[in-house]
């Protein structure tokens, strides 16, 4: 998953020992759950919901991937999950003026502004997603 994280052009990790591998044990096992896309034999693509913190941990695609639905399937299982287990609204932060942003957006996200941190972000209600189509219903 770290060799996704840090392929990406947008929302690049400045520091990747911020993120630790213990960091990924602790959200996958303890905090919340995760899934991967796979292509070839390779993981391209991954997902981490914090159900504790009620986020969107992680959702990144490895650049050569992206565009070809791997982000959306994951997404949607991710949200379909979090959805099962709470009713709970869900955020996640990204860098304003991405891809991922427009991605957010376009999945019915809800923008509430920008953190002090510069960061845009965006809330999901159960009902919103509830109301709206999605891959993995």
């Amino acid at each position: 998953m770290s060799d996704v994280r840090l392929s990406v052009r947008e929302n690049v990790l400045n520091t990747p020992g911020l993120v630790t591998f213990a960091d990924y044990v602790d959200h996958l096992t303890r905090r919340g759950k995760g899934w991967v896309a796979e292509a070839d034999g390779r993981t391209v693509g991954f997902a981490i919901a914090d159900l504790q913190g009620h986020s969107i941990w992680a959702l990144f695609v490895h650049p050569d991937f992206a565009g070809r639905g791997a982000g959306r399937m994951l997404h949607d299982a991710m949200l379909n999950w979090y959805f099962s287990q709470t009713a709970e609204t869900v955020w996640l932060s990204t860098a304003p003026g991405t891809r991922a942003e427009a991605f957010y957006c376009r999945a019915g996200w809800q923008f509430l502004g920008l953190l002090a941190s510069g960061e845009a972000k965006f809330e999901m209600t159960m009902s919103l997603w509830q109301n709206q189509p999605h891959e993995n219903a």
